[in-house]
């Protein structure tokens, strides 16, 4: 199977790689340090699996780069390969599309097995990713969408209605009308409230 590495530090790709030569069903196909090099690679590579991080530096996160490759023609299967492992960071991941969400500290066999799976189109999750998972189903509280998650981080980097606004190409009327449900969703009234209610429920990190 082609496999295709984004990951913005070249350490940590050459890791992977070093672990992935012994595997004679792999093979690294390219490989990629932002979201922008890794989608016009990707279009043209066409891999099967691509390893995903979702910090990758400047420009879009790990989370929009695999929305846009998944949106590809010939999409590939995307494996996300993090150290975060906050209901935030997965429910983003998966609602963009990403097939499976493995941590960097899993061991090697862990890793191959989830990319043979991902290739496959199974869904694959480390087993602390599947607890957490498990346990917001028997425990849900507030069903906040990607959406109203996405604002949750920016106002917890300080971002006003109109900085959101712009981030997320959306009016300012409409990220009014997303933390209104926000602040009902959370019993909240205020956006520091908001803000610590979401990282206290494990939906943000900061």
């Amino acid at each position: 199977m082609r496999l295709f590495l984004v990951d913005d530090h070249p350490v940590v790709r050459a890791g992977i790689a070093a672990l992935l030569a012994g595997e004679t069903d792999m093979e690294i196909v390219g490989e990629a340090e932002g979201a922008d090099d890794a989608l016009r690679l990707i279009a043209l590579r066409e891999p099967d699996v691509v390893l995903m991080d979702l910090q990758l530096g400047d420009g879009p996160d790990g989370v929009e780069a695999t929305r846009k490759v998944r949106a590809l023609d010939h999409a590939p299967q995307v494996l996300v390969l993090t150290t975060y492992e906050t209901d935030a960071d997965i429910v983003r991941a998966i609602d963009a599309g990403a097939t499976g969400y493995v941590l960097k500290a899993c061991p090697p066999d862990e890793l191959f097995q989830a990319i043979r799976a991902a290739a496959r189109g199974e869904t694959v999750l480390s087993p602390k990713v599947a607890t957490r998972m498990m346990r917001r189903m028997r425990d849900p509280g507030p069903a906040l969408t990607a959406r109203e998650i996405e604002i949750l981080e920016l106002l917890a980097k300080g971002a006003g209605n109109r900085e959101i606004a712009k981030a997320l190409f959306i009016t300012e009327a409409t990220v009014k009308t997303h933390l209104n449900h926000v602040y009902g969703k959370l019993g909240v009234e205020t956006r520091t409230a908001a803000v610590s209610k979401a990282v206290e429920s494990g939906y943000i990190r900061i």
